[in-house]
């Protein structure tokens, strides 16, 4: 039950990801210089007085929210977003975590406030005292409003819909905890990684299909992921084509669709609930498709295709290597 809640928390979530990104603003430092004329008799004086107008960032719902300076006590209400700030080395200035929050290990031991698609248990929130509550599009502009109104900075992080746009996502969070140089290295360092595996992928000439599995509690219509996700960017990107591309969002594929497509790849991102290759070899039909004669039906971690953090790249990289062996010896 927990696990079909999630899931529909997720589609929920990330059918929304295709908006655009809200494009920060940073207001500019003032600086006055005052000029004071003494008598003739003395030497004019110039008195500078610098005037600082701190953080001001628009976010996305559109909203402006200020800081008076980096924030030191942060509240994340998402996976995506405690693993941009432990990627950027604002780890140490976060003091609570959403209970989904379990990367990376440190992570755990922070405070959990709960679950935030339920409601927010504000007391535990304000108790932490925060200067900034981090949140992402699995939170509702009303639980937005609600911590506003208890006096609270929340800045909402809209979804990323490409890797360029997670990298601009983890500027925002940077320039709000303080840490612009540590996740320019950062971010240099992903987008070698990712550079290293385009290269791979543009030798390819061929795309083998493929079947991404996010939930077969009902296994004659498993969950897929289709236009519009992270998912099909990532499948796209590491040299493969998703069979559900031009269907919208997290439909439900019938075992007759699977089986008329006869994807050259099953990959499982379910498999963290146990399902294996022998629950998809059974299921009618199923056991003459190509990727279960061929043996390629193959287990994956979903919070690396799921998550628009950090690990979108480890994601990326697993599956070209799942889907391009031979590219990666």
């Amino acid at each position: 039950m927990l696990r079909k809640t999630l899931l529909i928390a997720l589609l929920i979530v990330l059918l929304t990801a295709c908006a655009p990104q809200a494009t920060p603003t940073v207001a500019p430092v003032a600086t006055e210089i005052v000029t004071t004329q003494a008598p003739a008799t003395e030497v004019p004086t110039v008195a500078p007085t610098a005037v600082s107008t701190g953080i001001t960032l628009t976010d996305g719902l559109g909203r402006e929210v200020k800081l008076a300076s980096p924030a030191q006590k942060i509240i994340s209400f998402a996976p995506s977003n405690t693993e941009i700030l432990f990627a950027i080395g604002a780890g140490s200035q976060v003091v609570g975590r959403d209970e989904l929050s379990d990367f990376p290990e440190a992570a755990k031991s922070l405070t959990s406030i709960g679950s935030t698609f339920k409601d927010l248990n504000t007391e535990q929130i304000v108790s932490l005292h925060p200067d900034l509550v981090l949140a992402a599009e699995i939170n509702t502009p009303e639980q937005v409003k609600a911590l506003e109104g208890l006096g609270i900075t929340v800045y909402y992080l809209k979804n990323p819909t490409t890797l360029e746009e997670l990298y601009g996502n983890m500027e925002i969070v940077a320039q709000l905890t303080g840490h612009e140089s540590d996740a320019a290295t950062t971010i240099a360092a992903l987008k070698a990684r990712v550079a290293a595996v385009d290269a791979k992928i543009a030798t390819v000439t061929t795309k083998p299909t493929v079947f991404y599995e996010l939930d077969a509690t009902d296994p004659a219509k498993p969950y897929t992921a289709g236009k519009g996700t992270f998912i099909t960017v990532l499948i796209d990107r590491a040299g493969g084509k998703n069979i559900a591309s031009d269907i919208d969002g997290y439909p439900q594929f019938s075992l007759e669709q699977v089986v008329a497509a006869n994807p050259d790849f099953i990959i499982l991102g379910d498999a963290a609930y146990g399902i294996t290759a022998d629950n998809v070899a059974a299921r009618p039909g199923w056991g003459k498709l190509s990727a279960v004669t061929s043996k390629q039906v193959l287990p994956f971690d979903d919070n690396l295709a799921s998550r628009p953090g950090p690990r979108l790249v480890d994601g990326l990289e697993q599956l070209a290597k799942l889907l391009h062996p031979e590219l990666f010896k």
